[in-house]
C-alpha cells in the first residue's frame, strides 16, 4: 500500500511540474532607450493573471491587462496607490474573424508588449513613479518603441488620480 500511494505522489508530482509551462520562447533582449528597461524584465509576465481587457478601436487591437502578484493584489484591495513592485503588462493582439464563428472576433497575432513597474528608486514622480516600456512588433521580430517613454509618460497623466493607470480590476458578478 505504501509502494502505491509513493509511486502515485511521484506520478502525480512529475505531472503536476508541468502544469503551468504554457510557453516555452525566450524574451528577446531588448531594451528601451531611455529608461533602460527590458523586456527580460517581465519573463513570466504570461503567468500573470488577467485584470481586465481593453479594445482599441483605433489601432483595431484587442488587449489583455494582467498584473503581477503586488499589482494584482492591490487592484484587486482598490488600492489608491500601487506598492512597490506592482507591475503592469498590456498585451496588444490585432483581430481577426472566428472561422467557426464567424459574427465574433478573436485574437491572432501579438503586436505590442508594454508594461508598467513601480519603482520609486528608479523613476521619478514626474510618472508617479512608474517606468514604462513597450515592445513593438516589426515582422518576425520586437523592437524597442524608438520614441521613448515621454509619450506613454504624457497619454498617463490623463488619469494622474488613478495613480497613472487607465486599468481597474473588471468586476465579475456584482
Amino acid at each position: 500500500m505504501k509502494v502505491l500511494i509513493m509511486a502515485s505522489l511521484l506520478i502525480g508530482s512529475l505531472f503536476a511540474s508541468d502544469i503551468y509551462k504554457s510557453y516555452d520562447t525566450e524574451l528577446p533582449q531588448l531594451i528601451m532607450p531611455d529608461n533602460n528597461l527590458s523586456f527580460k524584465m517581465i519573463d513570466g509576465y504570461q503567468d500573470y493573471k488577467i485584470v481586465a481587457t481593453h479594445f482599441r478601436t483605433d489601432k483595431n487591437e484587442l488587449r489583455y491587462i494582467l498584473a503581477n502578484p503586488v499589482g494584482y493584489n492591490a487592484l484587486k484591495a482598490k488600492a489608491k496607490v500601487m506598492p512597490e513592485g506592482s507591475k503592469i503588462v498590456k498585451i496588444g493582439w490585432s483581430v481577426k474573424k472566428m472561422p467557426l464563428f464567424p459574427s465574433a472576433l478573436e485574437s491572432d497575432e501579438i503586436q505590442r508588449v508594454e508594461y508598467m513597474v513601480k519603482d520609486s528608486k528608479n523613476f521619478n514622480a514626474d510618472g508617479d513613479n512608474w517606468g514604462y516600456a513597450r515592445f513593438i512588433k516589426k515582422g518576425d521580430k520586437f523592437e524597442s518603441w524608438k520614441k521613448g517613454t515621454k509619450g506613454c509618460v504624457s497619454c498617463h497623466s490623463i488619469v494622474k488620480n488613478n495613480d497613472y493607470l487607465f486599468t481597474n480590476m473588471q468586476s465579475t458578478f456584482k
